[in-house]
């Protein structure tokens, strides 16, 4: 028996990967009953897929399953899932905490779930307004942060992100009960044996579940200064021999980027990424890191944080600004993300409707109105809000369940009364909504014709008198077959 025999993958899939157990010892692990975790496993697959045919894929961190939605809507084809967002605004401590793990382990997968319910709706409404015109199951990568303990919570908090459906999770080489945002101060790293273990404890969840989840390993030594043991010979050449009061051991200044290469080689035969946390975005230190690691492993895919807490054109001008992701994926960055873009839209987006509304009252909400109204023309959907969360899609529910016809339905008056049109999305607006090649075939469905029935109804009595009559009739009552 293989571990092929058990997680079912893509040809070539594991190679490289080392794991110190065997398919004998999952297979001991499963239990008795497979449970199946199809969107994990499609995310997983499709993710690997687009790291290798995509130049690079990029994602921005979404707060919410909304944000996740119209990442998708707007052409995204993958999704981050940042800790640092779900402890500032999406925990189930209901709580708003730094970057430092004060979080419920379990908000993260929460969060997940959301997100997965929420392009489960969007695709639900586009399909049953004529078919889905997208892959509305983006690929999801989430942050584990340090794990949240040992290589047992490694374990646990994979299974739980695997249950939420994410393609891929990341765990940082920080002391779990010291960890802090990639960009703060009093980083402690573990030595690079105990996280090879949270990686490999890791991997066996998702062997356990059969899933072939994307593992991204992630080192913070370029900023840390401190680790708590020096029991690893492979952290040796970076530690000045000093101690601190806690007990935790000195790294050397000024070695950060040699640092991060060899925890990236260690780390490499136990994960399918790896991310080396970067203090600022320096095209020729990401060279050199890609350039070391793929001397050695020269298949080796990268990740790269284009953090906000960079001021980019303090570092770079506009144009490096404008190639910067062009040139690192060329360098095998091929998953590149922007951690906190959900937190920093949402934040200055309510801060300047606002400061508007503060001064101009319903002048200023008119103008966000209107950019929404304009925004439609690049595929736009959310004006119609009661649509674009599912009201149409309960309608439908209603009226199936009375068996066609239903008094109660919810958007009804308000089409008709509303200055904003609620409901479905007319045929013209699908077509434009779909791929060029798609455009011009037809899209027709049940519900189509129950909708040009209806309208034929509203007007036969007018045309009743009109010689052409007959001819509409006969078209109502053929609809009513349909």
């Amino acid at each position: 028996m293989d571990i092929t025999d058990l997680v079912p993958a893509p040809p070539g899939r594991f190679d490289g990967i080392t794991r110190p157990y065997t398919a004998a010892d999952v297979a001991r692990l499963r239990g008795s009953v497979a449970v199946e975790h199809t969107l994990a496993r499609r995310g997983a697959n499709r993710l690997w897929e687009l790291l290798h045919s995509e130049d690079y894929v990029h994602a921005l961190g979404a707060l919410s399953g909304n944000q996740a939605m119209q990442m998708v809507r707007a052409g995204l084809k993958a999704i981050y899932l940042s800790g640092w967002q779900v402890a500032a605004d999406a925990n189930t401590a209901g709580q708003m905490y730094p970057d430092q793990s004060l979080y419920p382990s379990n908000a993260g997968p929460e969060l997940a779930k959301r997100i997965n319910a929420t392009l489960a709706r969007a695709d639900q409404i586009e399909h049953m307004e004529g078919g889905a015109t997208r892959d509305w199951y983006a690929p999801i990568v989430a942050d584990a942060e340090a794990g949240f303990g040992g290589p047992l919570n490694c374990f646990e908090i994979m299974k739980a992100y695997i249950a939420a459906g994410v393609a891929g999770v990341h765990y940082e080489d920080q002391l779990a009960s010291e960890k802090k945002c990639g960009h703060l101060g009093g980083k402690v790293l573990i030595p690079t044996q105990a996280h090879v273990r949270n990686l490999d404890a890791a991997r066996l969840a998702a062997d356990v579940a059969g899933v072939p989840t994307i593992i991204c390993a992630r080192t913070d030594a370029e900023s840390a200064r401190l680790i708590t043991s020096d029991i690893d010979e492979r952290d040796h050449p970076f530690l000045t021999g000093e101690r601190t009061p806690e007990g935790f051991f000195r790294l050397k200044d000024g070695t950060g980027v040699d640092h991060c290469i060899a925890r990236g080689l260690s780390f490499a035969e136990h994960a399918d990424l790896l991310w080396w946390e970067t203090s600022k975005p320096n095209l020729d230190d990401a060279r050199r890191f890609a350039e070391a690691i793929k001397a050695k492993y020269p298949d080796k895919l990268l990740a790269y944080n284009c953090s906000p807490s960079f001021n980019w054109e303090k570092n770079l001008d506009k144009d490096d600004i404008a190639r910067f992701q062009r040139e690192i994926g060329a360098m095998g960055y091929k998953f590149q993300f922007v951690t906190l873009a959900g937190f920093h839209q949402l934040n200055y987006g309510m801060f300047e409707l606002a400061r508007g509304y503060r001064d101009r009252g319903m002048a200023a909400y008119s103008e966000l109105q209107q950019a929404e109204f304009a925004a439609e023309a690049n595929g736009y959907t959310a004006t119609r809000h009661q649509r674009e969360v599912g009201t149409g899609y309960f309608d439908l529910v209603a009226t199936t369940l009375a068996g066609g016809s239903s008094s109660t339905t919810a958007l009804g008056e308000i089409d008709r009364n509303g200055p904003v049109r609620q409901g479905r999305l007319t045929i013209q607006e699908r077509r434009m909504m779909m791929p060029e090649p798609t455009r011009s075939r037809a899209v027709f469905s049940t519900e189509d014709f129950k909708l040009i029935k209806e309208a034929l109804a509203t007007h036969i009595q007018t045309i009743a008198d009109q010689p052409q009559s007959s001819k509409f009739a006969h078209l109502y009552h053929r609809l009513g077959r349909i």
